[in-house]
């Protein structure tokens, strides 16, 4: 008999927290490893989500077991940020706190799906979406959209690979890994196609406050009303407030699964650690002002990551339009002789950079298909110029 069961001895582990983690073993070993990996912004918490939670440490009702599925005032604060960012209307009823945003989508893909049906996966992927499909005993289908256009899948693309067995559509814009966004037209398009055919659609927002240029974040169970109770939105602290390790995300959908979902939870975690959910009301409920600060620093560091990528010949990085990933297109340096390796793979190319001039970054095949890079822009100016400098030596 297996010492490990085949459902969880089939999950792959997280690319992106395996090359964070590599490259935060070779920093402390003294190596100067500069690391694209994990998508965590360099900037602290602001000070005012921290003194919020030093002020709930110090309570002692915070101190003790609050209700599964959130504290009240959290919920609460979490619908109307809904309605203010998302322009969708719900009841703090129709939310559930997450140990972050990872939870939130394993809990949505169990309370949805039963064993054989299938999730349309647009691709590139974030790595965690398939695994939490299969572990939920679901079938996520691939469906590919390359850089020619521009990372973002069409209707066509999504009616050829409908099944009879399709339950759910997951949507996200702006995306990890490709800062894609999609435009208020495609995203209405996608969202009727997927209510005329009876779907789910499960859509990540967490990175709602992050676009640039003219690009502009639309939610899907907004755009589309003829979706009805058949959307979820996911979501979280992360990413927008910089709090990668406070662990506060969300799920918000009809009341029915968010039901079930919290009686999931309610066996598997419990509640999110209070003081972390206090943090959060406090983000939720604030000014976006440090938001916007961070995004002015991010769009900085997006334009110098793709300009300094695309002067290498046989790399091909579109500018995104979202988030803070560059995903760059490599497959012309496949097959190509680079510091005595002929690298046949993305994630053989990725081996040969930290190698050689120590620089972290993602292979496509942790998100899709070989042939691609992905890169977090969400580190100090100084850090990433030497990153891709490095890259541009070895590469050259």
């Amino acid at each position: 008999m297996s010492r490990i069961s085949r459902r969880i001895g089939s999950i792959a582990e997280s690319a992106t927290l395996a090359v964070d983690a590599k490259a935060k073993a070779l920093k402390a070993a003294g190596r100067p490893v500069i690391g694209f990996g994990a998508g965590e912004p360099d900037f602290p918490t602001p000070d005012y989500i921290v003194e919020a939670a030093i002020a709930a440490a110090r309570d002692p009702r915070f101190h003790r077991y609050s209700p599964a599925a959130g504290l009240p005032e959290l919920k609460t604060a979490i619908a109307a940020k809904t309605l203010r960012d998302s322009g969708y209307a719900i009841e703090a009823s129709q939310v559930l706190v997450t140990n972050g945003g990872k939870q939130a989508v394993y809990n949505t893909f169990a309370t949805l799906l039963d064993p054989g049906d299938e999730v349309l996966v647009p691709s590139p992927f974030w790595t965690t979406y398939p695994e939490a499909i299969r572990l939920a005993g679901g079938v996520p289908v691939d469906v590919f959209a390359g850089p020619e256009q521009g990372y973002k899948v069409t209707v066509d693309q999504l009616d050829a690979a409908l099944t009879e067995r399709t339950k759910v559509l997951l949507f996200v814009s702006p995306s990890n890994p490709t800062g894609a966004v999609y435009s208020p037209e495609q995203v209405k398009e996608i969202g009727q196609w997927a209510a005329s055919k009876g779907l789910w659609v499960v859509t990540d927002e967490i990175y709602e406050h992050l676009t640039y240029d003219t690009a502009e974040f639309t939610s899907i169970a907004t755009a589309v009303p003829e979706l009805g109770d058949k959307v979820v939105i996911l979501n979280g602290v992360a990413k927008t407030y910089a709090m990668t390790g406070w662990r506060v995300g969300w799920m918000a959908g009809p009341a029915d699964v968010i039901k079930a979902a919290t009686n999931l939870q309610s066996h598997a975690t419990s509640n999110v650690a209070n003081v972390s959910q206090m943090a959060a009301l406090a983000a939720v409920s604030g000014p976006l002002d440090a938001v916007h600060e961070m995004k002015k620093a991010f769009d900085r560091r997006r334009r110098a990551m793709v300009e300094g990528l695309n002067a290498v010949e046989g790399i091909y990085c579109p500018t995104p339009e979202g988030a803070f990933y560059a995903y760059a297109d490599v497959r012309a340096l496949l097959g190509r002789e680079i510091a005595g390796a002929r690298p046949e793979t993305s994630a053989e190319l990725a081996a040969l950079i930290l190698d050689k001039v120590e620089v972290a970054v993602v292979p496509g095949e942790a998100f899709g298909p070989s042939g691609f890079l992905r890169l977090s822009y969400a580190l100090g100016d100084d850090d990433l110029a030497e990153g891709v400098g490095r890259i541009q030596k070895l590469l050259a």
